[in-house]
């Protein structure tokens, strides 16, 4: 056998119907679509009908509830902060906030503020002004000397 002569077998592959080509092929005229309506003409898509029944996205219960006042915070985390001071990024003397963190290339854009976790380690002692942090990470800042301010009041959370 040479790739000259490959072949599919007989009857393997059927030639397209061409459809609208007068009456005597038996999809003229209206090419096998019927009559009239929506349907019959091109590019008609229905999505989600089902004939008049109840769509199924509509005969689903509703779910969730999407909360408007919810806060958007930019997590970061303590090994992240460690990486910027020690690419002189960071400035560890100044206080270390949203923007700072912003001018360091840390964040890309500041949210409603910084929540700090901790993952990661901090050799420096470093000053924090954040609206969040996290108990552990409270606790790793100040095993390096520093001190968490938070802004909003709220407490550290277990």
């Amino acid at each position: 056998m040479k790739l000259n002569e490959i072949r599919d077998n007989p009857g393997a592959t059927k030639s397209r119907m061409r459809v609208g080509r007068g009456i005597g092929s038996g999809k003229g005229k209206t090419a096998g679509r019927g009559v009239k309506g929506q349907k019959s003409r091109t590019g008609v898509a229905i999505k989600g009908f089902e004939g008049g029944q109840m769509p199924l996205h509509r005969r689903l219960p509703k779910r969730g509830f999407n909360n408007i006042f919810r806060k958007s915070y930019n997590v970061v985390s303590v090994g992240r902060i460690q990486q910027a001071i020690d690419a002189g990024r960071l400035d560890a003397s100044a206080v270390v906030d949203a923007e700072a963190l912003k001018a360091a290339g840390v964040l890309r854009r500041v949210k409603d503020g910084v929540r700090l976790l901790n993952d990661g380690e901090l050799t420096v002692a470093v000053k924090f002004s954040v609206e969040g942090a996290s108990a552990a990470a409270i606790a790793a800042v100040e095993k390096a000397g520093g001190s968490v301010a938070l802004k909003s009041g709220e407490t550290a959370e277990a």
